[in-house]
C-alpha cells in the first residue's frame, strides 16, 4: 500500500510561532467574549430581577473591581496577538489566513468602539452616581443604565463571538496544507 502525502505543512520555528500568537490571540478573543456572554445570560438577567438599589451597588461593585490589568491586558492584547499574527500570515504568503485575521480585527474594532463609546460612559455614569442609599432617584439612575448597557452589550458580544470564530477559523487555515 502506498503512502499518502502528508497533510500537514512542515513546522519550523517561524510557523510554531505563528501558530502560538495566533493561538492567543484565539483564546484572550474568547475570553471576552464569553465575559461579555457571561453578563447577557446570567449577570445582567439576575440583576435585572433585583431591586433599584441592589442593581447599582452590584453593577458600581463589578464596574471597579473589572478595571484590573488582566482585563485590561486582555482587551488590549487580543487586537495586538491578532495584528502580529497578520503580519505573520501575510509574510508567510497566507492570504487567507490573513483575510480571516482581517475579519476578526473589524469585527473586535466593532466590539471595542461600542465599548468605548457606549459602556465607559455609561459605565462612568452609574460610579458617578454616588452611593445608592444616598441616590434621590434611584429607579432614574437604573432606568438610565441598564437598557442601553443591556442592549449594546449584546452587539457586543455578537461583535467579539464572531470575531473570536474568524480567528479560529484562521487558526484551522493554518494548519491546513498550501
Amino acid at each position: 500500500m502506498a503512502s499518502s502525502p502528508t497533510t500537514h505543512r512542515p513546522a519550523n520555528g517561524d510557523d510554531r510561532n505563528a501558530d502560538m500568537v495566533l493561538g492567543a490571540a484565539v483564546i484572550a478573543m474568547g475570553l471576552l467574549a464569553g465575559l461579555f456572554y457571561a453578563f447577557d445570560v446570567a449577570v445582567m438577567p439576575a440583576l435585572s430581577a433585583a431591586d433599584d438599589r441592589t442593581l447599582v451597588d452590584a453593577m458600581q461593585q463589578m464596574i471597579d473591581k473589572i478595571e484590573n490589568p488582566a482585563f485590561f491586558l486582555t482587551l488590549l492584547g487580543a487586537p495586538a496577538l491578532a495584528a502580529v499574527a497578520l503580519h505573520q500570515a501575510r509574510r508567510s504568503g497566507s492570504a487567507k489566513t490573513a483575510g480571516w485575521i482581517v475579519a476578526g480585527l473589524v469585527l473586535y474594532t466593532v466590539m471595542l468602539v461600542v465599548t468605548f463609546a457606549v459602556h465607559f460612559p455609561l459605565n462612568d455614569d452609574l460610579k458617578n452616581a454616588g452611593d445608592p442609599a444616598r441616590i434621590e432617584n434611584l429607579a432614574d439612575v437604573r432606568d438610565d443604565f441598564v437598557t442601553p448597557w443591556v442592549a449594546w452589550n449584546i452587539v457586543r458580544t455578537l461583535a467579539s463571538t464572531a470575531a473570536f470564530g474568524c480567528l479560529a477559523w484562521a487558526l484551522v487555515l493554518r494548519g491546513r496544507p498550501r
